[in-house]
């Protein structure tokens, strides 16, 4: 069986009209819809429980996921800093997802649904960015799906950080699991794109030989500032300043087999002893690269990452799910929106709903300046 899905989104002032312009919107839910996703910019945040009671009330739908955030995304659409909602409605058979959080827990490793499918496959899990060991939360939990593959984000909100899983929660990690039954497609773009070599036109690498904590010295044997001049060209070697704000930290994922990358900030230069700071540690022996971040770069990485989705879906998804950092949408695409409607364009016209997350999850990682899309297949 293959879930149906609905869709609603909505801007207003208060609340109360937001919902109510959803729920009219959805109109009859779904047959057998009994999973909700709900997400709600920080204007909203403070009525968080009223907004949640209300939706259970007027869909019928009892189990619900979801978070706030600063923004929030539909199917073509993205509403950021201003007042809105967007709600999807899902018919999943009955026994092939579990709503989990701190209060409720997966199932256990090896447990079987009554088709005999993985009852703990793969997760869509909300973190608080405020929880302290939040990377190591992301990583324990993905060991507790058999696929090892969690997609979500961390709640983004200039008042409350709350989660929705069944009930509004604080802290930690909630969402929902699903079983093997569940058939999705999913990938992550990239909001930079590595610097390359002129002649092969691969990445180039260097490898850190001298750090320090989130300090990096020494590069390839050499002075690492002196490095990342050479590599990011004259223009910006002379304002290092605008270049920090332009060029990201590449750090590579061990194991990928795909050049997966986690991009970081360059957080402090040090022109008297040739150094930088990244806003994450480093060690020595590890491998980094130097990244590009504009428009054009995210637009190319998007648009590689959705043909590749599409050759493997072949067809417009039944529903899907999107993560985008809070560092993207307009001021990143240009312009309100241009982000969706790239989406849409390449991939079809079908519910989607989602935010703008203060951080990204993909696979077992924290990702930064990435979008991460999943669809229900």
């Amino acid at each position: 069986m293959s879930p149906a899905f609905r869709h609603a989104h909505a801007a207003a002032r208060r609340w109360q009209d937001a919902a109510r312009s959803c729920a009219e919107a959805l109109g009859s839910a779904p047959r057998g819809a009994n999973l909700g996703f709900l997400y709600f910019s920080d204007h909203y945040a403070a009525h968080a429980a009223e907004l949640l009671d209300y939706m259970k009330e007027e869909t019928g739908v009892d189990d619900w996921i979801g978070t706030v955030g600063v923004g929030v995304i539909a199917t073509g659409t993205e509403y950021l800093d201003e007042p809105a909602m967007s709600v999807m409605l899902g018919a999943f058979p009955h026994d092939c997802y579990r709503v989990f959080s701190g209060r409720q827990r997966p199932p256990r490793a090896g447990t079987r649904t009554v088709t005999g499918s993985l009852a703990g496959n793969f997760a869509v899990v909300h973190g608080d960015p405020h929880t302290p060991d939040i990377p190591e939360l992301i990583d324990d939990m993905s060991r507790k799906v058999e696929s090892g593959f969690l997609v979500g984000g961390l709640s983004s909100s200039r008042t409350r950080t709350v989660q929705i899983a069944n009930e509004v929660l604080q802290g930690g990690l909630s969402g929902v699991i699903f079983s093997s039954d569940v058939a999705i497609a999913t990938r992550l773009t990239q909001g930079c794109a590595p610097l390359t070599r002129s002649d092969t036109h691969a990445p180039v690498r260097h490898r850190v030989t001298a750090c320090e904590r989130n300090v990096i010295a020494a590069l390839d044997d050499r002075p690492a500032l002196d490095v990342f001049r050479e590599e990011i060209g004259d223009e910006l070697a002379r304002d290092l300043g605008r270049a920090a704000r332009h060029v990201l930290v590449g750090l590579s994922v061990p194991g990928s087999d795909t050049g997966d990358y986690l991009a970081r900030n360059v957080v402090g230069i040090d022109p008297r002893n040739k150094l930088f700071a990244i806003g994450a540690p480093v060690e020595e022996g590890m491998s980094i690269m130097f990244c590009r971040r504009d428009g054009e770069a995210a637009r190319e990485d998007l648009v590689r990452m959705l043909r590749g989705l599409r050759a493997e879906v072949r067809g417009v998804p039944r529903g899907g799910l999107y993560y985008s950092c809070i560092g993207r949408g307009a001021q990143m695409f240009g312009r309100k929106s241009a982000e969706l409607e790239i989406i849409r364009q390449e991939l079809g016209d079908f519910p989607m709903v989602g935010f703008f997350c203060n951080g990204e999850i993909s696979h077992d990682r924290l990702y930064g300046y990435t979008g991460v899309l999943t669809l229900f297949v």
